[in-house]
This record gives C-alpha cells, sequence and structure tokens, in this order.
C-alpha cells in the first residue's frame, strides 16, 4: 500500500481519482452522485476502504516477535476461539465475516495471547480468499514462534455468496491449516479439533 497523506484534520486525503472512480460506480449503478445523500459518499467511501484494507500497511509477523519463555513448564495448547473477524473478497469484493480458532503446541516460549487474534486481523485487512487466509496466519505463527504444532479453522459467511449470485444466507464455510503434530499425529490433531468444537 502508498503511503496515504493526511489533512491538517488528520484524515486521509482522497486523491481526486479515486473520488472520480467512486462517482463512476455510483453513477452506473443507477444513481445521482450529486444528490444530496451521495455528496459526500465517494470520500467516506474510500475512507472506508483504507481502514478494511490496513492490513496491506503491516507485516503481521511482528506482532510475534516479542515472546515470553518464563511458563512455569506450560508446554500443552494454546489456543484462541472464536475470534471475529472481518474481510472482504477479492473476487467481488464483498464482506467476508466470521471466526477463527488458532491453536499452537509451544515448543519453549509462548506470545501474548492478543497477538494471535493481530496476527489474523493483519492477514484478514486486506483482500483476500479464505483458503489463502487461514494458510497464511497457520504459516506465520509456524515460521516465527516454531512451535511444535499450529491449528487455524475460520468459519465464515461471503456477502459474495448471501447477498448475490446463488443468495444463500446463513451457509458458513469451513477451512483449516493444521501443521506439525496436529498434522502428523492423529491423537493430538482430535485434540486440537475437539478443544475448537469441530
Amino acid at each position: 500500500m502508498t503511503k496515504v497523506e493526511t489533512g491538517p484534520d488528520g484524515k486521509p486525503v482522497v486523491p481526486d481519482e479515486v473520488l472520480d472512480a467512486v462517482r463512476t460506480l455510483i453513477t452506473w449503478a443507477g444513481d445521482d452522485p450529486s444528490r444530496e445523500g451521495l455528496l459526500d459518499t465517494p470520500r467516506r467511501v474510500a475512507r472506508a476502504w483504507l481502514e478494511y484494507c490496513q492490513g496491506y500497511a503491516e507485516d503481521p509477523a511482528v506482532h510475534l516477535s516479542r515472546t515470553f519463555e518464563e511458563v512455569g513448564g506450560y508446554d500443552e495448547i494454546v489456543m484462541l476461539r472464536d475470534i471475529p473477524f472481518q474481510s472482504h473478497c477479492e473476487h467481488h469484493m464483498a464482506p467476508i465475516t466470521g471466526k477463527a480458532s488458532i491453536a499452537y503446541l509451544p515448543r519453549d516460549r509462548v506470545v501474548g495471547i492478543s497477538k494471535l487474534a493481530r496476527v489474523l486481523n493483519g492477514f484478514a485487512r486486506r483482500l483476500q480468499v479464505q483458503e489463502r487466509l487461514t494458510a497464511e496466519v497457520a504459516q506465520c505463527i509456524w515460521d516465527n514462534l516454531k512451535p511444535h504444532g499450529v491449528a487455524v479453522v475460520i468459519d465464515a459467511q461471503h456477502g459474495c455468496m448471501t447477498g448475490r449470485g446463488v443468495r444463500t444466507p446463513g451457509v458458513g464455510m469451513v477451512t483449516s491449516r493444521l501443521l506439525g503434530n496436529f498434522l502428523e499425529d492423529d491423537r493430538s490433531r482430535k485434540e486440537v479439533l475437539s478443544l475448537m468444537g469441530y
């Protein structure tokens, strides 16, 4: 993502070509961008998309750089369940909303639990497909914490399926990525998936 200039009010300065693009889309969809209710919509849409896509401006691995070794000998599963997130699909730019469960089996160090959610959000706040999001989160934890195992399960609904096309609300898509012990050891895999509720 290119560096975003901010104005005196601290808000992002939106280039004219971005505002024009949103006006063009409004016109093409059948409305009048000069109508009172739509006058400031291009600027609001542009600023909203900066927020939706703020993951491009960060490296999610940064959140895993500070770890702790003094854990009293704890060497069992560390898990966060049902972390809510929002993303946008790269095919239709429609919302993806769901929850993720993230677990790892520490080798000799742990990370602050909020950092797992930050890794998820760092990748989710980009144009995504759920399969890649699941793999990216798992791989980031695997590469940076070097644990015995990593498990990521994401359950989400896709606006491109619920609000258009086949229009089937309430359908959840579930993806998973297991690495290390959770992939190779049947007992460990069953344990982590059971703790996640699967």
